[in-house]
């Protein structure tokens, strides 16, 4: 069957691991200072391991796949212990995959496996991936009201989905595009990323992402963009913004320069590449 499923970069990826330890379902393995897909039924396709790459050496791609089985997996991950299939029916849960998760519950029901979300809420979850679904709570930090700035926006609209594909300020321009929870994180977005430049917004989770690479890809085509800047949330289903733009940028066959930036949830630059 043709589905999404991940693919790693055996040329950037440097065998770390850290993606390893973000697939509880055991599909990854480091295999002679590489990760590999060791087996493709244990690759729900979701990738949350690639926030977990430091090098994002891993991408999610559409090819023949061999079917995702998660009765498999329940059985694979249970002989791991509670935590690991815990973290696995969370992993299900966050990512709004209900089928998955009940069949998973019932298959465990049928073996005499214990639920680990026994007493908790296992109903899907609808927020925009893993960890931006944890409620977490911290205090701001004080601001004069001297320091108050004025706007960077220079067009309208923004939203990616309204858009036109040959909007007057696209051609010769900076292009700034941002997961529309980054201006809310980021404190400097407007003097750092938004003055002088222009700028599309969106949400690869909740969006219709093959809408996206589409409209993306005639943006490309037919705008002199100059420069391109991904900036977005640090937690996994956020990156799905990078995977949308890189393949935009394939298939218009424009050679146009990217950076690459993740914003913590704190409102900090983490990384930027």
């Amino acid at each position: 069957m043709k589905r999404e499923i991940i693919k790693i970069d055996e040329e950037i990826c440097n065998g770390c691991g850290e993606c390893v330890k973000g697939c509880p379902e055991g599909a990854l393995q480091v295999i002679d200072g590489k990760a590999r897909l060791i087996n493709e039924a244990f690759c729900d396709g979701l990738g949350a391991c690639i926030g977990d790459c430091p090098l994002d050496a891993i991408t999610i791609e559409e090819r023949e796949a061999e079917p995702y089985d998660e009765k498999t997996v329940v059985e694979n991950i249970a002989e791991k212990g509670e935590n690991v299939l815990k973290a696995h029916l969370e992993h299900l849960r966050e990512h709004g995959q209900s089928e998955l998760l009940q069949e998973a519950l019932s298959h465990m029901n049928k073996l005499g496996i214990k639920n680990p979300l026994e007493g908790t809420d296992t109903a899907p979850k609808t927020a925009c991936g893993c960890p931006s679904s944890a409620p977490e709570q911290w205090e701001t930090e004080s601001q004069d009201e001297e320091a108050r700035i004025s706007s960077g926006l220079s067009q309208w609209p923004v939203q990616l989905n309204l858009v036109p594909v040959k909007a007057p300020y696209l051609d010769g321009s900076d292009l700034v595009i941002a997961a529309d929870c980054v201006p809310f994180a980021y404190p400097n977005f407007h003097q750092d990323y938004l003055r002088g430049n222009s700028v599309v917004v969106g949400c690869p989770k909740l969006d219709d992402a093959d809408h996206y690479v589409e409209k993306l890809t005639e943006m490309f085509k037919q705008n002199d963009i100059e420069n391109v800047k991904i900036v977005h949330m640090e937690v996994p289903c956020c990156f799905g913004l990078t995977q949308l733009v890189k393949k935009a940028l394939s298939r218009s066959q424009k050679d146009i320069p990217f950076e690459d930036v993740t914003i913590s949830i704190k409102g900090k630059i983490k990384k930027s590449s």
